[in-house]
């Protein structure tokens, strides 16, 4: 069992677990760039759709297959944005970590890559996991090359995949990192996460 108070943090990263009260900050963060939503299932720039992504996080944590992380980043102690350690199968011995975002102003800073290799290092040296999973928009090529830099490899898309808020079909591509690749990404990019 994961705890649902689960807390995961770098030297740059805490994520700490999703709060009702976030629901404000995550409000004015989403708003600031509606163009990022084109890439998302849902806009949270929209009050709505915002309140249905929390209650969708709170539901999939309530179920255990989601742990809803809101990403503080320590250099300014604000809120940055948040990511899930989600789809858990303790069967397979897999997670997948996506839903995904930041404010405008913390891309490109690092932090999306300290919260990747956080949930990643808990996932294979805590649940000694075996594969963790990745999918983003097949034409999301900031998300791909994030994903590349977090190490993850490219395995195929699944072609319209998802119905996104505006009524898109989205075809879906997937990463993943397995457990005797991690090592080897703890030496090299991810050397300097703690």
């Amino acid at each position: 069992m994961i705890p649902f108070d689960l807390t995961l943090e770098t030297k740059r990263a805490l994520l700490r677990p999703l709060r009702v009260d976030d629901y404000a900050i995550f409000l004015e963060l989403a708003k600031q760039d509606a163009d990022m939503w084109y890439y998302f299932s849902l806009n949270l720039g929209d009050e709505k759709q915002l309140q249905r992504w929390f209650e969708m996080a709170f539901a999939d944590k309530a179920s255990n297959t989601r742990r809803p992380f809101t990403i503080i980043d320590k250099q300014t102690g604000k809120i940055a944005g948040s990511s899930s350690l989600g789809n858990i199968s303790l069967y397979d011995l897999r997670a997948e970590i996506g839903w995904s975002w930041l404010g405008k102003d913390f891309r490109s800073t690092g932090l999306n890559k300290h919260a990747k290799y956080v949930m990643m290092k808990y996932a294979f040296e805590e649940l000694n996991f075996e594969r963790i999973e990745f999918k983003t928009d097949e034409e999301n090529a900031r998300a791909r090359k994030g994903l590349e830099n977090a190490g993850g490899i490219a395995e195929g898309v699944l072609r319209s995949h998802m119905t996104m808020w505006n009524n898109r079909r989205r075809s879906s591509i997937y990463y993943s990192v397995v457990k005797d690749e991690w090592p080897g990404l703890q030496k090299t990019i991810f050397s300097d996460m703690e």
